[in-house]
This record gives structure tokens, C-alpha cells and sequence, in this order.
């Protein structure tokens, strides 16, 4: 009789041993990337009472990352402009894959998994002139990259699937940078838009906000169930402006901005870092770890408060709100009915907090 101990060992022999999945890790809400205390990089999983259920080591620092919709697998994008993306076995911290864009191109921080897992699309431009690219690798033949996608648009940053499954949503920073240092180039013309598109490259609607804030560099995406998207930006302009930072859309309508008073405003000093719709999705907020503040807003734009707090930045969807993380290690669960403090640990969240 063949043990469970046998076939396992028959499978590895042959080298198809079967992916485990999510369970195997502690069933991880979220990904987020942390600097140690020692100065190394990590890739952390967290469940929804912020405690870690898995640490994998980074061999740089990480920005924002992709979750496979079943296996414990998930690819870190390197802080942009980066050359490598890590495929990560979540169980073991074994690196699957490296990958790398092609020459004269650089990954920019984001990427997504689609058909089902089958399929993994990632942020990209052109070093020479910053035209966004949509990176698309096959998972299953070990994540060989089959092809590109122009974006419509300079310096894409975020980009998310669309409930349908078959569509895509991509932010045009609309700035044109040196790969070199990071140099913004083009801030007196940049022109950044929101872009909709198929997996097969086909523009489905574009969208740019009035010529007076084209300096409002379209940043990261939320998506909604129901297709509604909000964009967070950060202003390039003459600092003390105060632009809105906070925008939402609907495919076939036009871009509407959700601003907040003034006194507020200010206060984000014209950059947000990160944005997620709420648990229940009838509001979402923004974070900007420069001014310490998390701003809350209802779905139609309203200002609905402000939160404080040194440092916050990564943002992602909460039973009952939001859970956020900070510089100095801290999770915090944000509601309407306040703030509490779930863990805080040795380590500087990064930006962003990504949803399994």
C-alpha cells in the first residue's frame, strides 16, 4: 500500500510536488513589506488581527506585491524603478523565479495576477522615454514573459483587474524619470490619465482630469465590486496649491474629485501614498506618510475626517473599515467608530498592505 509519506516523496523525486496553498501559511489576509531592524528586508503575511503568519527575507527593499489566488506564491516588486521581481515559495522563502523586463525597461512597483492565477501582468516603462508597458508572464510555464502592452500613457504606476476579470485599470503617472536617480523630467508638460484596457491591449476608455491639474500625478487604484475605481494622487505643482488628492470614476463618465477642507488638505503636504476602499465599501480613505494623516471619504467624495498618525502609509480593506500600517511597525484597525492598535512590531512597514 502506497503511505501518504511515499507518494509525497515519489512526487518530489520527480520534481511535481503539489503547491500548497494559503492554509499552509496561517491563511494570510495581506501581504506587506518591512525593513528590519538590522537593516534587511522582509516580506511579511498578516491575518486580519495584524499577526504575522509567515516572514520570507528580501534581498532588497520591497514596495508593493501579488498574492496567487490559490497557492502560498507571491511576487515582490522591487522599489521603483526596479530590474528583478521575486516569485517567493511563502512556505519554504525559497525563491521560485526571478524576473526581469527586458532591456531598456524597468518594473514600477505593481503588478497583478488574472485568469485565474494563470496569468501575471506587471507596471512597466521604457527607460529611455518612461512610455508605460504591461509586462505579461504565464504562470504556469514557470512565469515566461509572452508579451507586452503599451499602457497609452507615461510613468504607470498602480494598475488592478476590474471585476470583470478582463479588464484592466492603470494609473498614468504622466512623469517622465531617469531611471538613473529617479529625476522627474517632464513636470511642465506631464499629462497623466486613467486608462482602461483588455489583457489583449485594447483601449477601452481613457480619462484625464482638467489642464490645470495635470500636474496631479495619478498614483494608485482602488477598486470596487461594482467597478467604481478611486485614484490617488500626488500634486508636482507650486507647494501651498492644495489640489485634491482623491478622485473617482465610473467607465463612461467623467473623473470627479473628492476634496477635503483646506486646513486638511494642506496637511497632506500634496501627496498620497496609498488608498483602499473600506471593508463594507461605502467609503474609502487615502494615507500620506509625509503629512501623518489618513483621510476618510464616502463614496460620493464627502469628507468624512481625518485620522493621525506619524508615518502612516499602507491601506488596505478591514472588516468594518480599514487596517493600516505605519513606519514605526504599527497596524492599526480604523473605523468610524475610531482607532485601535492590533500589533506593532520591530520593523518599517513599507507603502503599501496588499489584499489576498
Amino acid at each position: 500500500m502506497t503511505t501518504r509519506r511515499g507518494f509525497l516523496a515519489s512526487l518530489l523525486a520527480m520534481g511535481a510536488a503539489p503547491r500548497l496553498g494559503w492554509a499552509a501559511v496561517g491563511d494570510p489576509s495581506y501581504l506587506a513589506a518591512a525593513r528590519d531592524p538590522d537593516g534587511t528586508f522582509a516580506l511579511y503575511g498578516l491575518d486580519r488581527n495584524g499577526t504575522v503568519t509567515f516572514r520570507v527575507p528580501l534581498p532588497a527593499r520591497g514596495h508593493a506585491g501579488a498574492g496567487h489566488p490559490h497557492r502560498a506564491e507571491a511576487v515582490a516588486f522591487a522599489r521603483r524603478p526596479g530590474t528583478f521581481a521575486l516569485v517567493i515559495d511563502c512556505t519554504s522563502g525559497a525563491v521560485l523565479h526571478r524576473l526581469s523586463p527586458p532591456d531598456g525597461q524597468h518594473f514600477n512597483g505593481h503588478g497583478v495576477f488574472a485568469e485565474n492565477g494563470a496569468l501575471l501582468v506587471t507596471s512597466e516603462q521604457t527607460g529611455e522615454t518612461s512610455e508605460g508597458r504591461i509586462g505579461l508572464w504565464d504562470v504556469e510555464a514557470g512565469y515566461t514573459r509572452i508579451g507586452e502592452r503599451p499602457t497609452a500613457g507615461l510613468g504607470p504606476h498602480d494598475l488592478r483587474l476590474m471585476p470583470d476579470g478582463q479588464t484592466l485599470v492603470v494609473a498614468n503617472g504622466g512623469i517622465a524619470t531617469d531611471p538613473a536617480d529617479r529625476r522627474k523630467l517632464n513636470i511642465p508638460t506631464m499629462r497623466p490619465n486613467l486608462t482602461y484596457l483588455t489583457l489583449g491591449g485594447a483601449i477601452l476608455d481613457q480619462v484625464e482630469l482638467d489642464p490645470e491639474l495635470w500636474k496631479n500625478s495619478i498614483r494608485h487604484l482602488a477598486v470596487r465590486a461594482d467597478g467604481l475605481v478611486g485614484f490617488a494622487m500626488q500634486w508636482q505643482g507650486e507647494t501651498g496649491t492644495a489640489p485634491p488628492l482623491l478622485g473617482l470614476h465610473r467607465r463612461g463618465n467623467a473623473p470627479g474629485l473628492a476634496p477635503a477642507p483646506l486646513a486638511d488638505e494642506l496637511a497632506m503636504q500634496d501627496y498620497a501614498g496609498s488608498i483602499a476602499f473600506s471593508g463594507p465599501g461605502d467609503e474609502l480613505a487615502i494615507t500620506s506618510p509625509r503629512g501623518g494623516r489618513l483621510h476618510r471619504f464616502s463614496d460620493s467624495g464627502a469628507f468624512l475626517g481625518p485620522v493621525s498618525r506619524p508615518d502612516v502609509c499602507g491601506l488596505a480593506p478591514l472588516t468594518g473599515g480599514y487596517l493600516a500600517s505605519d513606519g514605526l511597525g504599527g497596524l492599526l484597525a480604523i473605523s468610524p467608530e475610531g482607532t485601535t492598535a492590533l500589533n506593532r512590531l520591530p520593523c518599517a512597514w513599507d507603502n503599501h498592505i496588499v489584499l489576498l
